[in-house]
């Protein structure tokens, strides 16, 4: 099934075979609605997309030292610092050292951050709802569930695909 010429300037391009299509620029248009639409819920609460990561893994782990959280956000440590101090101003989050290490500081979630975060989670499930608003409900979960398996995937360097003699466009 072709879906018709794609214009190139003023010239057409070869009809495009559906198998051909590519979901990487759907993917990130889709993702760049889901940002920007994010950060302006997030804004009036005073949080960035880093700060609710942040404020998640905290929740979810009970608290946790300076350090794991810099290598579960794949962050560097001085960038977490920054993003802790943000946190701490807004009292959302509090550090104490270790009383097991004193070079160690222990970071935890305050009861203050606990209730922005709910916030932020509410505001951001209203964003999904527009962003994805053209989906039926069931089109949604089996979007999640592909997109959740296509995240946990082994991912190929483009060296590696490659030399599997596969696309030669990477």
């Amino acid at each position: 099934m072709f879906l018709g010429a794609r214009k190139l300037g003023h010239m057409s391009a070869a009809p495009v075979e559906e198998s051909e299509r590519r979901s990487g620029p759907l993917l990130d248009h889709l993702a760049r609605r889901m940002r920007l639409r994010s950060e302006s819920v997030l804004a009036p609460l005073g949080l960035r997309p880093r700060h609710l990561v942040a404020l998640t893994v905290l929740r979810d782990s009970g608290g946790v030292s300076q350090q794991a959280l810099a290598g579960t956000l794949q962050l560097d440590s001085t960038n977490v610092v920054g993003l802790l101090n943000d946190l701490e101003a807004d009292g959302l989050a509090e550090r104490r050292r270790s009383p097991e290490d004193r070079r160690r500081h222990e970071v935890r979630l305050t009861d203050a951050g606990t209730k922005r975060l709910r916030e932020a989670e509410c505001a951001l499930a209203g964003a999904e709802e527009e962003v994805l608003g053209a989906l039926a409900p069931g089109e949604r979960d089996l979007l999640y569930d592909l997109l959740r398996r296509a995240t946990q995937g082994r991912s190929s360097t483009c060296g590696e695909v490659m030399a599997e003699g596969g696309p030669g466009a990477c």
